[in-house]
This record gives C-alpha cells, sequence and structure tokens, in this order.
C-alpha cells in the first residue's frame, strides 16, 4: 500500500466535485427546462429559504447584488418564483417557489438523490454516518456553510 500524500484529501474531493458538477450538468440539460446552474442554485435557496429576501441570497451566495437580480427576475418571469412585500420593511420582497418551480426542483433533485446513492453505494449506515461526520469537520475547518 503507497503512503498518503499530503494532497491526496484534495485530489480525491476535487475528482468527486467533478463527477458531481458533470452529473448536475447533464441533469439540467435533461430537466432542467434550460436553466443555468445558479438559476438551479437560487431556486435552491429558495426552496430550503421559503420567504428569504434577495439580500439574504446574495449574502449567502457570495455573488453580486445585480447578478442575484437578474437571476431572480429571470426565474420570476418563468413563473418559477413569486415575492410579495415584506411587511417589516417595505422596500423588501420575501421569495417564494411556485408551485411549477417546486416541481421543477423535486425533479433535479432526484438527479442529485440518484447521484449520490451511487457515490455511497456500498457504504454501511454507519460508515455513511463517519462519513458525514468527517464532512462536517472539514466544513467547520475552513469555516463554509453547508446550505
Amino acid at each position: 500500500m503507497t503512503r498518503p500524500t499530503t494532497t491526496d484529501v484534495l485530489d480525491r474531493m476535487h475528482t468527486l466535485m467533478h463527477g458531481l458538477r458533470r452529473h448536475l450538468q447533464e441533469a439540467a440539460r435533461v430537466d432542467g427546462e434550460g436553466l443555468g446552474p445558479m438559476e438551479i442554485r437560487c431556486l435552491g435557496y429558495f426552496m430550503r429559504h421559503d420567504g428569504a429576501t434577495q439580500s439574504e441570497l446574495v449574502q449567502h451566495a457570495g455573488r453580486d447584488k445585480a447578478q442575484i437580480a437578474r437571476i431572480v427576475k429571470a426565474l420570476h418571469e418563468r413563473g418559477l418564483l413569486h415575492s410579495q412585500p415584506d411587511p417589516n420593511d417595505g422596500r423588501s420582497q420575501r421569495v417564494s417557489v411556485t408551485t411549477q418551480g417546486q416541481a421543477l426542483h423535486r425533479k433535479l433533485h432526484q438527479h442529485r438523490v440518484r447521484f449520490e446513492k451511487t457515490m455511497t453505494a456500498g457504504l454501511s449506515d454507519t460508515e455513511r454516518a463517519t462519513l458525514l461526520a468527517l464532512l462536517g469537520r472539514l466544513q467547520d475547518n475552513v469555516g463554509e456553510d453547508p446550505a
């Protein structure tokens, strides 16, 4: 058995992330109804954070405010998102996913579920729990938010 090098973990993570990215790009091509990766991520954010604001998404994503505004506007125009004024701040809009957006998100989410099942095939429940705990510690070490 060869001795691990200092970048083996990063190399494996890099390979897995590229596999995930390829899988998600294919899912978007097949079932994404023409949405781009950031549009899909934006839709997913509002699925997980119903009633959030664009400003909250900007902060979460670390993206330019104008870029997020264009994406949210495009998703509104496609009927995937809707907004209503924030009752506490009339300058702000609370964003929710429409029924059509929820259906599209569920379809795309199934691709993620299938990829994860493929990736973790052969792992016991204990091994999967250990993997999740270790990944959580890695995230804590670099201060990344999993959502």
